[in-house]
């Protein structure tokens, strides 16, 4: 996955229906599998973090690989509502998380209107970098979490994230527990 997570970075247009189906059938066969509880500990120490010293924030949120929903419950106690997307659909199943809407999508093309996403939220998952700046409010942000930092498989570094969007974005990183974060705005 790192080398998927890499690729798309620099080289966009290599991401197709034929990689994401490669990539759903992998997370779907995953699905089964997947410890939620741990996962959710883990996530939520570099997720909460940021999310308390990255602000401020505005709607809607949306959540970009939500899987079984280890963030989700996260951002629904936060935020009330969230828009959980993944490409995996066995994932996506075993979602239950009160305050969340599920939607199954390819996040390089997301069924979102340009302009209306407040807070895009990605926790270990691919960045279409053209399509975040697509889909968020001139007000919004881009909450990045690795929950392991620079161990986990789908890593990009904040400076990573900040060149795949471009000029005209300001990133502010930090650490908390294994996690690594980023909150990306524009300037």
């Amino acid at each position: 996955m790192r080398a998927v997570t890499e690729r798309i970075v620099a080289e966009p247009s290599w991401w197709g229906p034929d990689a994401a189906a490669e990539v759903a059938a992998a997370f779907d066969a995953l699905a089964d599998s997947w410890d939620t509880r741990s996962s959710a500990a883990v996530a939520s120490v570099g997720l909460l973090d940021a999310l308390d010293r990255g602000g401020p924030w505005v709607g809607p949120v949306v959540e970009l690989g939500a899987g079984t929903g280890s963030g989700t419950e996260v951002l629904a106690q936060r935020f009330g509502h969230v828009v959980a997307v993944d490409l995996a659909a066995e994932m996506l199943a075993r979602l239950r998380v009160v305050g969340a809407s599920p939607v199954r999508a390819d996040a390089s093309s997301l069924p979102l209107r340009s302009g209306s996403v407040g807070t895009l939220v990605c926790v270990n998952v691919f960045l279409f970098a053209a399509e975040v700046l697509r889909v968020l409010r001139p007000d919004g942000a881009l909450v990045w979490v690795n929950t392991l930092g620079e161990r986990t498989p789908i890593h990009l570094t904040d400076q990573d994230v900040a060149t795949a969007l471009g000029p005209g974005v300001e990133v502010v990183s930090s650490r908390a527990g294994w996690s690594t974060w980023a909150v990306a705005r524009r300037a």
